[in-house]
C-alpha cells in the first residue's frame, strides 16, 4: 500500500502535467460550451496546485484521518504566499506605478534609441534589477503592468511574446541576486550560511546584471520592429494626477511591507491601512487587483502543501552531487519545483562545501524562469499577463521554450 508520501509524489507530479496542460482545458472549454465554466476553472494555471493540494489533504484525511490532516496544512508556512499578495496589490497600486513610470520615461529620454523601444528595454533590465530593491514580487508586478500593452497584446507574434516572458521571469529570478532579502531562493540560505548583501553583490551581484542586461537587449532588438512609437498612456479613465505625496505614502507603505516581509502580522496590518487610505483618497486610485493577487497567494500556498511532502526524495538527491552536478541539477530541478524549496533542502545539508553552496544557488536562480512554478514571482507574471495570450492562457511548453536562450545566458555567467 503506498504510503502518504508516495501519494503526495504522485499528486505533485499531476499538478506539474496540469500546469501543461492548461491551454487544451482552454481549448475544451471552447468545445463543450455546456461546462465551459469547469474548462475555464482547470485553465486556470494558478489554480493548479491550490486544487491539487486539497485532493493531498482529502486524501490525508482518508487515509490518516482528519485531525492529522488540518495539522499538517497548519504546520505549513504560509508567509511567502501572503506577502507576494500584499506586495503585488501594494506595487500594483495606480500611484506607484505612475511613479515608476515617470522615472522610467524620462530615463528612457536619456538613452541613444527611439524612447518606446527605449522604455522596453529598461522594463526589461532595469525593473528586474531594481527587485533587488523592492523584492522579486513587486518587481514582476511592475514590470508585467508596464510592460503589457506594449509587449504583451494582440498583434504580437505568439513566438516573440514567449521570449519576451522568459526573458522577464529569468530577468526577474537573477536580477533579485543582488542583495540578501530580495530573492526566495537566497532568503532560505543567508541566515544558516551567514551570507549578507555585500556578499551577495561580490559574488553574484555583477553576474547577474551583465546576464540581465544581455537578455533585456537581445530581445528588444527581435522587437524593435513590433514596439509602437507613440507614448505610452495609463487608462486613468479622467482621473485627477496623482499628487507627489500621495504616491511618496503608497511607496512608504511598500517599503513597510519589504522591511517586515518576514512578519505577517506587521506587514497584514500595513496592508490594511493601505487599503484604508486606498479608500480615503480613492479619486486617484485604479481598482486594486485583489483578484489576481488572491490567485496568485492560493497557487503559491498550494505549493507550499504539495511541496512540503516532497522532501524524502528530493534531499537525497541535492546531498550526493558534486558542485558541477550540483549546479546543473539545480538547474533542472528548479524547473519542476519551487527554487526556494530546493535551496531550503540544501542548507539542510550538512558539511556542504562553499562551491556546492554556491552552485545550488547560482543554478536555482539561473533556471527560475524555466516554468511557472519555478520561482515565487512567476505566478504573478502569469496572472497579470495572459490575457495578452492566444486563448488568454500561457502555455507552459511555450514559456520553456522562451525561457532557455536566456537560462543559458545565465547559467554561463554563474558557471564560471
Amino acid at each position: 500500500m503506498p504510503t502518504i508520501e508516495h501519494i503526495a509524489a504522485a499528486l505533485f507530479a499531476a499538478a506539474l502535467v496540469h500546469t501543461f496542460a492548461t491551454k487544451w482545458f482552454e481549448r475544451m472549454a471552447d468545445r463543450f460550451p455546456r461546462h465551459a465554466g469547469l474548462f475555464h476553472l482547470l485553465g486556470e494555471v494558478e489554480v493548479v496546485f491550490g486544487f491539487w493540494a486539497a485532493v493531498l489533504i482529502v486524501a490525508m484525511a482518508v487515509l490518516s484521518g482528519g485531525k492529522e490532516a488540518v495539522a499538517y496544512a497548519e504546520s505549513r508556512q504560509y508567509t511567502e504566499p501572503l506577502f507576494v499578495f500584499v506586495i503585488m496589490v501594494i506595487a500594483a497600486s495606480r500611484p506607484v506605478l505612475e511613479m515608476v513610470r515617470r522615472l522610467i520615461s524620462a530615463t528612457a529620454r536619456l538613452v541613444p534609441a527611439r524612447t518606446m523601444l527605449a522604455q522596453v528595454w529598461l522594463g526589461l533590465a532595469a525593473v528586474p534589477l531594481l527587485g533587488s530593491l523592492i523584492t522579486e514580487p513587486a518587481a514582476m508586478t511592475l514590470a508585467a503592468l508596464m510592460l503589457a500593452p506594449q509587449i504583451f497584446r494582440q498583434g504580437m507574434p505568439e513566438w516573440l511574446k514567449y521570449g519576451a516572458l522568459g526573458v522577464l521571469f529569468v530577468n526577474i529570478s537573477i536580477g533579485g541576486t543582488l542583495t540578501s532579502y530580495a530573492a526566495p531562493p537566497v532568503l532560505m540560505v543567508v541566515s544558516a550560511w551567514q551570507w549578507d548583501t555585500l556578499f551577495m553583490a561580490k559574488t553574484f551581484g555583477w553576474r547577474a546584471t551583465i546576464a540581465v542586461l544581455i537578455n533585456a537587449t537581445a530581445i528588444t532588438y527581435l522587437l524593435r520592429s513590433h514596439i509602437a512609437d507613440e507614448v505610452l498612456t495609463a487608462t486613468d479613465d479622467g482621473k485627477p494626477a496623482v499628487p507627489l505625496l500621495v504616491s511618496a505614502i503608497h511607496l512608504a507603505f511598500l517599503a513597510g511591507v519589504v522591511i517586515s516581509a518576514h512578519h505577517p502580522v506587521i506587514f497584514l496590518g500595513l496592508f490594511l491601512f493601505f487599503l484604508g487610505f486606498m479608500q480615503a483618497y480613492d479619486r486617484y486610485q485604479n481598482p486594486p487587483i485583489l483578484k489576481e493577487g488572491l490567485l496568485v497567494g492560493f497557487f503559491l500556498a498550494g505549493l507550499v502543501i504539495l511541496g512540503g511532502m516532497q522532501q524524502w526524495w528530493l534531499q537525497p538527491i541535492v546531498s550526493k552531487l558534486e558542485p558541477t552536478a550540483l549546479f546543473f541539477s539545480a538547474v533542472a530541478l528548479t524547473a519542476i519545483t519551487d527554487n526556494a524549496a530546493l535551496t531550503y533542502l540544501g542548507s539542510l545539508i550538512e558539511g556542504i562545501s562553499d562551491q556546492g553552496k554556491y552552485m545550488l544557488v547560482a543554478g536555482a536562480v539561473a533556471g527560475g524562469g524555466l516554468t511557472v512554478i519555478a520561482n515565487a514571482p512567476n505566478p504573478a507574471g502569469v496572472a497579470l499577463l495572459r490575457h495578452g495570450f492566444e486563448d488568454e492562457s500561457i502555455g507552459a511548453g511555450g514559456l520553456l521554450l522562451g525561457a532557455l536562450p536566456p537560462t543559458l545566458v545565465a547559467a554561463v555567467l554563474f558557471f564560471f
